[in-house]
This record gives C-alpha cells, structure tokens and sequence, in this order.
C-alpha cells in the first residue's frame, strides 16, 4: 500500500521511511487516493479546503473521511458529488453548521453520519458523559434508521 500525504510541514523523514510515505501537494495526493482522511486544523485557510474542484480531481471510487472539523469540507458540494457518482463515499462525524447535517446528506446510501465522539481534554473527563444511543449503534444523523 502506498501512503500519501500532505502537510504544511514535513514528518520525520526515519518515520516516512518506515511507513513508506511519500509527501505531495493536495492536487496529487486527490488523484491518487483512494482514501483521502483530513486531519487538519480549521482556519481561514482551511475553510473549504475540499470544495467541488477538489472532490471532482478525486478518483470516482474513492472515499473522503472528515473527522477533523466541519467547514473544511463543502458539504452541499459533497452531498452533490455522492449523488452524482463523483466520488464513492464519505464518511463524517463533523459538520459544517453542527449540530445541523445538510439536508442533501441524510437520504444518501453512500455516506455514513456520525457524532462526534472524541474525549474532552481531560480536566473535563469527569462531566462528560456519552449518549447511550451513540455509543450502542451508529445510526444515520437526525434518523432512527441504522445504515446499510
């Protein structure tokens, strides 16, 4: 399996080495991918960071996993390119207006919505406390209905 990345800043080159990683610019790293996962912070520079153009470099059978923040992905352009076949599928636990999913997302078989369940920073580990019902089974967002 070759590994891609981008990154405002190159990893540890004995790390890339092991792991056979090869740093490239967005525009390539789109193409060739069949799993683009973002993990990036949510800035100005980031806010739609995957729009229509980028979805549509992207190979038709590949899948965009945003689990970093909301607004780095167009979602009414995401929601357009799973409908159309763009790309393959999606899957989110972040959303650009949370709590709110689009509406273009929630009838699509090719997405799966989730919340978002990463831990508080610990000072606040004892209030936190986890939905029953997320944690049981994924459910599609603002449905009772379980995906595919």
């Amino acid at each position: 399996m070759e590994i891609v990345y981008q990154s405002r800043s190159e990893i540890d080159p004995a790390v890339a080495s092991e792991l056979g990683a090869r740093r490239v610019d967005l525009d390539e790293l789109l193409a060739v991918s069949d799993v683009v996962s973002l993990h990036c912070p949510y800035g100005p520079a980031t806010h739609h960071l995957i729009g229509a153009e980028q979805l549509a470099a992207m190979k038709d059978s590949a899948y965009l996993v945003n689990t970093a923040r909301g607004p780095i992905v167009d979602e009414a352009a995401l929601a357009a390119a799973l409908r159309d076949g763009i790309i393959a599928g999606a899957g989110l636990d972040v959303y650009e207006q949370e709590p709110t999913v689009h509406p273009g997302l929630l009838d699509l078989d090719n997405v799966v919505l989730l919340p978002h369940l990463a831990p508080p920073p610990s000072r606040h580990a004892p209030r936190w406390r986890c939905s029953p019902r997320t944690t049981r089974s994924p459910c599609s967002a603002g449905t009772s209905r379980l995906p595919p």
